[in-house]
């Protein structure tokens, strides 16, 4: 993905927003890596980037452990209007737009398919072919948006700019990942963008981003062999959320939903808006285990349902009455699913001082094994709050 993706990571009490930095860029002994797959906006890096530098020590001398791959493609801020004038059309001619996040994704990731896309190793050879070929694709965004300004001569003078601060990041990311995987034995771990279910191929279409972002990914987004893909961890929510448009079957648009949104502070990290939410649906992330085959979860924010006297677990979908055994692609089809539910006991007690699995409440603990037993996946973390000091490891 792109800065569309959002993270929030707290550590030592200060709380980082991160959206194209990898969230590993704050410890001084990580290299993190920027690959291929994703589509890089450089005005928002580096504002991204100084604005968390401001808040702690973590991010000093990021920009000397951040190698950005040389085949990523660039954001243009036409990218960002295309989207915009893209999204009024939709909701003009349709009836209704997608809820992007306006940030460019997706006309970056169609000029890509097209191929008239431009890549940071454009950006970094000559800069006139390079001139030429941006205008070439602002003109052919012109003609199909007539009403769209583009500041053409001002964007590549802001581009020329960045050639010098981006060129000593610039790596072949491909030759980067066969040394980092073939060199000295290093951990290499690897952070998706967007949840499963915003996989062009595999989420909600077409309330979906645009690239990749279940495990096929770590293939094409970085240029690793399948064979090298070891541990796949899962990051769940106790409960389900879900930002912007779309399909969300076991949303609960009433006082639950809203206690959920509260407690949770569940606000959008890009955009700003208010995520619904609802009961966590376990058909929905058996769907996700059957496309990234996950070796085990850690589930998150356990210590939001604290308050509550009975839990809610989706557990199987039904359609028209009928059961079905899979998860529907067709939208207005998911819009008609009926969750069955099953009902477990809440435990009505603060867990967020607990540190092992044994301090949680024994309701807890039998919400936690209702979960690893459905999905036959062991939960190997269990967050009960925002800082890393509250994640329960479990061995």
């Amino acid at each position: 993905g792109g800065n569309n993706a959002g993270h929030t990571v707290v550590v030592d009490s200060v709380e980082y927003d991160f959206h194209l930095l990898p969230s590993g860029i704050i410890n001084p002994k990580v290299t993190a890596f920027i690959g291929n797959g994703v589509v890089i906006h450089l005005p928002g890096l580096f504002e991204e980037a100084e604005k968390n530098a401001l808040k702690g020590k973590g991010l000093k001398d990021w920009d000397k452990r951040l190698i950005i791959s040389d085949r990523a493609h660039i954001v243009f801020d036409f990218h960002q209007a295309v989207d915009r004038v893209q999204e009024q059309l939709r909701k003009e001619q349709v009836g209704g737009n997608l809820g992007t996040t306006k940030k460019g994704i997706g006309p970056v990731y169609s000029a890509k398919a097209a191929r008239s896309g431009l890549r940071i190793c454009d950006l970094m050879s000559d800069f006139t072919q390079f001139s030429q070929r941006y205008k070439v694709l602002a003109q052919q965004y012109k003609s199909m948006y007539p009403t769209l300004e583009i500041d053409v001569e001002g964007e590549l003078l802001r581009l020329k700019d960045y050639v010098q601060r981006v060129k000593p990041m610039v790596r072949d990311g491909v030759h980067f990942m066969y040394e980092a995987l073939h060199g000295p034995p290093k951990k290499i771990l690897v952070e998706g963008a967007n949840a499963a279910l915003l996989d062009i191929d595999f989420g909600t279409y077409p309330f979906v981003t645009s690239s990749n972002c279940t495990v096929g990914g770590v293939c094409t987004g970085l240029g690793m062999p399948p064979r090298n893909v070891g541990e796949v961890y899962g990051v769940v929510k106790a409960y389900t959320t879900r930002v912007g448009i779309g399909a969300f079957p076991s949303e609960q648009c009433n006082e639950i939903g809203e206690l959920l949104q509260t407690r949770g502070k569940e606000v959008g990290v890009t955009t700003g808006r208010k995520r619904r939410c609802g009961w966590l649906d376990l058909v929905l992330i058996k769907y996700a285990h059957m496309i990234n085959g996950f070796t085990a979860l850690a589930l998150t924010k356990l210590d939001i349902l604290d308050v509550m006297d009975e839990i809610k677990v989706g557990v199987a979908y039904k359609v028209d009455n009928q059961s079905i055994p899979h998860f529907p692609a067709n939208q207005e089809v998911l819009h008609r699913v009926e969750v069955q539910y099953e009902t477990l006991p809440g435990w009505k007690s603060d867990t967020s001082a607990a540190r092992t699995f044994e301090e949680l409440p024994e309701n807890a603990q039998n919400y936690v094994h209702y979960i690893e037993e459905h999905l036959r996946v062991p939960i190997k973390w269990i967050g009960v709050g925002k800082s890393r000091e509250s994640m329960i490891q479990l061995f």
